[in-house]
Order: structure tokens, then sequence, then C-alpha cells
């Protein structure tokens, strides 16, 4: 019986961003079936991770490996996206499907029924012809959690997939976040709430200083957040520590 192979993995990963070391030396994997929370304080290399893994941001140093075969999705924070670009929310999800029928192929009935389907899932259903400028902030990352149900990625990765969003909101995005987890998917997720982080995530990576401080599990990773322990290496006034 042969193992099944391991979503991501990354050895001796060192990373840069505009002309400043973000991360150093990480090493480990993201498993497949696994929800990893990646925390810590501002500037501690978080971002350039989760970029670096979707192939957005190239090692100055190690290696990520994946399976080829993977397929990832990466849904940077909101700041990254102009919503005043004149799209509708249909048009915006309909995007999850250009990995698979490219940027020229027309969009048939079958794939409006996917994208209809998906909208639905994320309570978006009568908002298909809405210009995206008009959603407030939860409906609008519900638009994006529908774009990356339609890419039907191996591997998830979210930075800050629920800053400024509404409690319905964060709490039905969490709910789709299990069933991705169930279905097998890898998902990597930048957060700030531990709270959060204790209840729907198996793994913890904890990253400050750029560098890895603590990875495993959840329970026994935060286990050793203590700020007198800590005070070291964390900022013991960050509100993510604050919840501890």
């Amino acid at each position: 019986m042969t193992t099944q192979p391991c979503a991501l993995s990354v050895r001796d990963l060192t990373l840069a961003h505009r002309g400043r070391t973000a991360l150093i030396g990480l090493n480990g994997r993201f498993e497949p079936g696994v929800a990893t929370a990646v925390i810590g304080p501002n500037g501690a290399g978080k971002s350039s991770l989760l970029a670096a893994l979707a192939g957005q941001l190239r090692p100055t140093a190690g290696q990520i490996e994946r399976d080829p075969r993977s397929r990832i999705a990466y849904l940077p924070q909101q700041t990254a996206f102009d919503r005043s670009f004149p799209v509708s929310v249909h048009d915006l999800v309909a995007m999850g499907l250009w990995p698979r029928l490219g940027a020229w192929r027309r969009i048939d009935a079958s794939h409006r029924a996917l994208i209809d389907a998906a909208l639905a899932q994320v309570g978006l259903a009568d908002a298909a012809r809405r210009p995206v400028a008009e959603l407030s902030a939860g409906q609008w990352q519900r638009a994006l959690f529908a774009r990356l149900l339609l890419q039907d990625a191996d591997v998830i990765l979210l930075d800050e997939p629920f800053n400024a969003v509404d409690e319905q909101t964060t709490t039905d995005l969490l709910a789709l976040l299990a069933q991705w987890v169930a279905q097998g998917r890898t998902v990597i997720a930048v957060l700030h709430d531990l709270a959060q982080v204790r209840r729907h995530f198996d793994q913890t990576l904890i990253l400050s200083g750029q560098r890895c401080r603590a990875w495993g599990p959840t329970a026994e990773v935060l286990g050793t957040v203590e700020p007198s322990a800590a005070v070291a290496w964390l900022n013991p006034s960050a509100p993510w520590l604050q919840a501890a």
C-alpha cells in the first residue's frame, strides 16, 4: 500500500519581499485533508509564505515541492482587489472557470449552471447581476469563495479571509472550509482570531521574526502561546495573542 503524497512541502524555504527578508529556513509538510492556520505578528512572513506557495513569489533559497497534478487556488487579502472595476457578481465568479476553460472559451449553459450553484452555496443566488461595487464586505467575500468553488482546487490558500467580515458570513464560510477539508483538500489560511483557529484548524504554524516558532497539532501548539514565555519572539500586544 502506497502512502498518500503530501499536498505541499517546504524545505529550508527562505523568502524576500520588496528587498526585505520575509521568511528564513522553513521546513514542513501541509497534508491533504488538513486545515492549517498560519498565525503571528505583522511582518512575520505569513502573506509571503502564501504567495510563494501559490507560485507568485519565488524563493530566494530552499524549495517548495508539490504534486504537479495539484491545482492551487489563492485568495489574497481583500485590499488586493479593486472593487470599483465594472463587473457583475456572476462574471466575477465565472473567473473561477478560467483554469479549466482558458480565457477565450465561451461559457455555455452547463457552465452557467455551475456558476449559479456556487452562488447559491454561498448565499448569493439573488445577487448574480449586481455590480461588485455594490456588495458589502461580507457579500464580496462570499462571491470570492464562490469563485474558489469553481476552481475546484486541491490546495486552497486564504490570506486573512475573515478580516472585516460579519459574523454570519464568517460562520457560513467556515462551514464551507470544513467541507473542503472533508473532501480531502488542503486548506492553509492566515488568521488572527485564535478562537477560530482552535475550533476549525487541525494544525497551526506560528511565524515570528521571519522564522517558524511552532508547527503542529493546534491544541499542542497553542498550548505553548503564553505572553510571559513568548515575549522574546512575539509581539505581546498583538490582538491574536491577547485572545489566547
